[in-house]
């Protein structure tokens, strides 16, 4: 498919055949070779084929081919007039990640990190349809579906602090539980504070690296000390919500003749009553996720406390919690108008600079940390967002990795178990539910991690601020 080469790190799809908008891709030379083997790019042009679609479509360097969209795409709508598409948010509804820092040295969490692993993979429920050690009823469900953090907070999970640290505060507006099924309530139920399985974790880090020490300082990170970060997002609950709404939007498509570039890719006007249903459904997915996370971090700090001592937990702070699977109302300058548009992120991050409204207090000078895993045996990076990354993205960037290698081909390439061993001949301890687990993850099952923040440097959408390196990991 051509390509134009825009700069070192931002390439343009020009339109043809149904492409409304052109396309950019945000990577370097290195990484455009791995976005070419698979079907991201011709995915990309059937986003940039949507009715409607604001702009440009976009795709990030850790971009692969998912449902619908590609894994790492970005695409803007008019927030009334336009259309919503789940295959846009993809199956693990508001999937994020949380950062929380921890004031032990990398020595001294090196020192138990075996008794922190194993405690913290028995007290966080982990793997394909596990099951929490929290019990609440359809009713408390559609409480968190509706209230977020803030009904864990008021439960005596977390603190206050945490609501504020957290993308939307924790809580995403016009969530709506009845337009969601029995059957994702009962598959959600019980899966409240559970981590998941395949790419989801929990990992110990040390902070190795500072890129720029004054925002680092605003986001609490310190050069020689620890961070948790969090992994996962909405688990069976958002899964069954996706499941059943593609269903209703494809047969609104279908039966009012709507073109579709994909069967995946299936929408429906944001008015519809399908549209609007998907969206009310798709919020109480993120405020789900949001919910789990924070009842997760919970658990991570008593673990700590058990392990290291009580007290260990008063220094952990949440850093940020951010959403990398969601469709959301923003307010972006379009041809230098203020448009109000529904940006759909599928794995890929929100980053807005300093200055914006939705900002918390204390980040609104620096603008707010944005979260990119690694992998078990790499690094994971803290970025922050830059002023031309609203200009080019919808304020938005990266999330991690982003796949090389199917899960069944790194399972076929991979020994899980020697695959542990020498993660921890390279001092990363892994405790994780089996040894397939791990072959499926394997560090070259992804792209370098630094590239792709090397990329998202070099197109300017977002900067690094610090670099961390794996200590332990619990895996599903």
């Amino acid at each position: 498919m051509k390509l134009e080469k825009i700069s070192k790190a931002i390439y343009r799809m020009p339109p043809h055949e149904d492409m409304k908008v052109p396309a950019y891709i945000f990577a370097n030379e290195k990484l455009i070779r791995h976005i070419r083997a698979d079907r991201t790019l011709s995915q990309l042009k059937n986003v940039a084929s949507l009715p409607g679609i604001v702009k440009y479509a976009l795709a990030m360097p850790d971009a692969h081919e998912g449902y619908g969209f590609p894994i790492g795409g970005v695409a803007a709508f008019d927030a009334e007039t336009g259309i919503i598409s789940p295959g846009g948010v993809g199956y693990d509804i508001n999937c994020g990640i949380r950062l929380v820092t921890v004031d032990l040295t990398p020595e001294e969490v090196k020192s138990k990190i075996k008794e922190l692993c194993d405690k913290l993979f028995i007290n966080i429920p982990s793997g394909v349809g596990s099951q929490g050690k929290l019990r609440i009823s359809h009713e408390e469900l559609d409480e968190v579906a509706l209230r977020g953090v803030e009904w864990a907070v008021e439960k005596g999970y977390g603190r206050k602090e945490d609501i504020q640290n957290t993308e939307e505060y924790g809580r995403i507006e016009g969530a709506d539980p009845s337009c969601v099924s029995p059957t994702v309530k009962k598959r959600g139920k019980s899966q409240l504070g559970t981590l998941g399985a395949g790419n989801h974790f929990l990992e110990m880090q040390e902070i190795q690296q500072l890129f720029d020490e004054e925002t680092a300082k605003k986001f609490g990170l310190e050069k020689g000390k620890t961070a948790v970060m969090i992994h996962t997002g909405s688990r069976g609950y958002g899964h069954q919500i996706c499941t059943d709404h593609v269903k209703n939007v494809l047969r609104y498509a279908e039966s009012n003749n709507l073109f579709l570039p994909d069967r995946e890719l299936a929408y429906a006007p944001i008015q519809s009553r399908e549209g609007s249903d998907y969206l009310k459904a798709m919020r109480c997915g993120v405020n789900f996720a949001f919910t789990n996370r924070q009842v997760i971090m919970h658990w991570v700090r008593e673990t700590f406390d058990n392990v290291f001592g009580p007290g260990t937990s008063d220094s952990m702070h949440l850093v940020y919690d951010v959403a990398h699977n969601i469709a959301k109302m923003e307010e972006h300058v379009v041809d230098g108008e203020k448009r109000k548009l529904i940006v759909h992120r599928k794995g890929a991050t929100r980053s807005f600079p300093a200055g914006r409204p939705e900002l918390p207090e204390h980040y609104s000078s620096v603008g707010h940390p944005v979260l990119i895993a690694g992998t078990m045996g790499t690094a994971s990076y803290v970025l922050v967002g830059e002023q031309k990354g609203l200009e080019l993205t919808f304020g938005s960037t990266c999330h991690g990795s982003g796949r090389t290698m199917s899960r069944g081909q790194a399972i076929r390439t991979h020994d899980g178990a020697q695959l542990a061993h020498d993660l921890l001949k390279q001092g990363i301890y892994v405790k994780a539910t089996k040894p397939r687990t791990l072959a499926e993850e394997a560090p070259d099952a992804y792209k370098n991690v630094d590239d792709v923040v090397a990329s998202v440097a070099e197109a300017g959408i977002s900067r690094p601020v610090a670099r961390m390196k794996p200590l332990g990991v619990v895996k599903g």
